[in-house]
């Protein structure tokens, strides 16, 4: 069997969080997926709650502490990325978002992603498909056909319940098949020098 690295982004701020949830069931279901296609996964979940103000300080000096350095090597290298958002006033949080805006704009180019939210209501479904896909279409990741949204509802009682579950199990099976398929290159490190300190001083 083959290895494959899964990174998970949660994006929810409570806890415990509907998000983180849904971002965990459909971690299961697609490392499941993964070995019905013979490869295992290393999976590795980032709360962005843990690094919020971590992002913060990126986006204001430029510079991101060793915790994020090592989230954001961990997105740069995955061989498949599911990222899962709670919905804000129609949209993805402005969390999510900002850590998107710390990405290396090369660190997603061909990396297969599985989207998913969360929200109050089902009316807010449509979020994922005209505010979330073309983010990563414009990062050039290679995204899942199927996105999932999870509204309170489906989370008030099983979180099994039929249709969801099997939208869940559909996301998982176009990722692992992406992930299996796209045999990437290592990813550029994003904080590499590749101009020497005497390159610049000559201005070159």
């Amino acid at each position: 069997m083959s290895d494959r690295s899964l990174v998970v982004v949660s994006a929810g701020l409570s806890q415990p969080s509907s998000t983180r949830l849904l971002a965990d069931q459909l971690a299961v279901a697609t490392v499941s997926a993964l070995e019905k296609l013979g490869a295992t996964a290393d999976v590795r979940v980032l709360e962005l709650r843990d690094y919020a103000r971590d992002i913060t300080n990126n986006l204001v000096t430029g510079f991101p502490s060793e915790q994020l350095k090592d989230a954001l090597s961990a997105v740069a290298g995955a061989n498949g990325l599911i990222a899962v958002t709670p919905t804000f006033r129609g949209s993805f949080s402005g969390l999510f978002k900002s850590f998107l805006d710390v990405v290396d704009d090369e660190a997603l180019r061909g990396t297969p992603v599985l989207l998913g939210a969360t929200g109050g209501t089902a009316r807010h479904s449509l979020m994922l498909e005209h505010a979330v896909r073309p983010v990563f279409v414009y990062l050039g990741s290679v995204v899942a056909p199927t996105s999932v949204f999870a509204a309170t509802d489906d989370f008030a009682g099983d979180v099994q319940l039929v249709p969801l579950r099997a939208r869940i199990d559909r996301a998982a099976g176009e990722l692992a098949a992406e992930v299996i398929r796209c045999e990437r290159t290592a990813a550029p490190d994003p904080f590499a020098l590749t101009t020497s300190f005497d390159q610049l001083l000559a201005g070159d």
